[in-house]
C-alpha cells in the first residue's frame, strides 16, 4: 500500500484544509525516473519528502497528522495511536486517505472522526461515518484524475451494526481481503533521545560509516542475560549491560545513526515508511544527505520505502532536484502546508537560496523580531 494523498478539515491546529500529496505532480522527465518510484502507468512517488519551516511553525504537527493517517489504514485503533493527540478537541474531522493498494486499485478512504471528553479529562475519539471507493489503476489516464473518484459509487460503508469498534476503521476488512499491510517506522518519539531501542545484530557497515574508531559492536546473551561487545581499534573489548551504557563510549550522533540506517534498511527492504522529526539533530550534513540519497536511489530502493522527515535546515532541500518533495510549513495564524512546486515553478533555482531569502514568505524569522532581540542583547551587555 502506497499513500497518494492526504486531505482534511475539522483539525484544530489547522487554519484550513491539511492537503499533502507523496506522488510526483510535476511532470517527470526521463532523467527524473532514477529518483522516483514507478507504481503504475505514468504515476510516481516521491520516496524522499521534506517538510522544512521555522521553529514553531508546526512541522511535527504534520508529521502526527501522516503518522494517523498511516496507523489507520494499518488497521490501527484510533486511541491506540501514538499521534491521536492532533485531533485534539475535535467536534468534527474529516479525514480523506487516498492510497494504491497491491490489488492494482487506486482508493479513497473518508473518515468522520469525532471526540469526546472521558471521566478521566483525557479525549476519547470514534468513528460516525465512513466511506471506501475503490477504482482499477488502468481507469487514471492522467495524474489529474489520479485522486478523483466522482464518477464512482461506493464499494463499503460504515454502518452501525456491524460489529466493529467505533474507533476501527472499515479498511480493516479490504486489507484482510487484499492481504495489505504496512512496515510504519516511527522515530518520532527519539528525536532528542538517544538510546537504541533494539539488541539485535547491527551491520558493521553502519557503525564503520558513522564512526571508523569502532572495530565491533554486538549483541550477546547468554543465560537469560544479555551483554554488549563493544570494542575500538586498538583498545580492549568493553562489556556492558544495558544500551544506555553506551552513551558514555559513542557520541549521540553515532547512536542516532545506528537506529535511522538500521531501520531505513528494513523500511528499504520491505518498502515501508520511516517517519522522522528533526532529522538533522546529531548529524552532520552528509550523514543526512546519505540517508535522503538512499531513499531517492531506485537501485537501493526497489520497493518503494519512504522517508518522510522534518528539518529547519534549508541545505538539505539542494539534494533535490525536484520541488514536488518538499512541503514548506507555515504558521499563519493556524497551519498551512504547501507544495514548493506550487511556490517555486522552476527546479533549477537553488532552493536552499530561495528559502532563505525570504523569496517565500514566512520561510524566515520576521526582521522586526530579529531587531528586537539585537537590541535587547546590546542593552543587556
Amino acid at each position: 500500500m502506497k499513500i497518494l494523498r492526504i486531505t482534511a478539515q475539522g483539525l484544530p491546529l489547522f487554519k484550513e484544509e491539511f492537503d499533502i500529496s507523496f506522488f510526483a505532480q510535476q511532470r517527470v522527465a526521463d532523467d527524473d525516473k532514477d529518483l522516483l518510484y514507478p507504481l503504475f502507468s505514468n504515476v510516481y512517488m516521491n520516496c524522499s519528502n521534506a517538510l522544512i519551516g521555522i521553529n514553531a511553525a508546526g512541522k511535527t504537527s504534520v508529521l502526527k497528522v501522516i503518522l494517523l493517517v498511516l496507523n489507520i489504514l494499518n488497521n490501527q485503533p484510533i486511541n491506540h495511536i501514538e499521534t491521536k493527540d492532533i485531533l485534539d478537541d475535535t467536534d468534527k474531522a474529516v479525514i480523506n486517505m487516498y492510497f494504491h493498494s497491491e490489488a492494482k486499485e487506486v482508493c479513497r478512504l473518508e473518515t468522520v472522526i469525532t471526540s469526546e471528553r472521558s471521566k478521566t479529562d483525557s479525549a476519547r475519539y470514534k468513528i460516525v461515518e465512513e466511506t471506501l471507493w475503490v477504482k482499477p489503476e488502468e481507469s487514471v489516464t492522467a495524474r489529474r484524475n489520479l485522486t478523483d473518484f466522482s464518477a464512482y459509487q461506493p464499494a463499503a460503508v460504515r454502518k452501525e451494526e456491524e460489529f466493529l469498534s467505533d474507533d476501527v476503521s472499515i479498511i480493516i476488512a479490504y486489507n484482510k481481503r487484499k492481504k495489505e499491510e504496512m512496515n510504519i517506522v516511527s522515530l518520532l518519539s527519539f528525536t532528542n533521545r538517544n538510546v537504541l531501542p533494539f539488541a539485535e545484530e547491527i551491520p558493521m557497515e553502519v557503525i564503520s560509516f558513522l564512526d571508523p574508531t569502532v572495530e565491533q559492536l554486538y549483541f550477546d546473551r547468554t543465560e537469560n542475560k544479555k551483554l554488549i561487545h563493544l570494542q575500538f581499534r586498538g583498545k580492549k573489548e568493553i562489556l556492558l549491560n544495558s544500551p544506555v551504557d553506551l552513551n558514555h563510549y559513542l557520541s549521540s550522533g553515532t547512536i542516532k545513526g545506528i537506529v535511522a540506517f538500521t531501520l531505513a534498511k528494513e523500511v528499504l527492504k520491505s518498502g515501508g515508511y520511516l517517519v522522522m522529526d528533526e532529522i538533522e539533530n546529531h548529524f552532520n550534513k552528509e550523514i543526512v544527505s546519505t540517508l535522503i540519497r538512499f531513499f531517492m536511489d531506485t537501485r537501493l530502493n526497489k520497493k518503494g520505502g519512504t522517508l518522510i522527515f522534518t528539518t529547519h535546515y534549508p541545505e538539505l532541500l539542494d539534494e533535490y532536484d525536484r520541488n514536488d518533495s518538499i512541503h514548506i510549513i507555515r504558521n499563519r495564524n493556524g497551519i498551512v502546508v504547501e507544495n514548493l512546486a506550487n511556490l517555486l515553478k522552476r527546479n533549477d533555482i537553488k532552493k536552499s537560496e530561495a528559502y532563505q531569502s525570504g523569496f517565500l514568505e514566512g520561510t524566515t524569522p520576521m526582521y522586526e523580531s530579529y531587531m528586537r532581540l539585537k537590541k535587547s542583547i546590546a542593552n543587556s551587555i
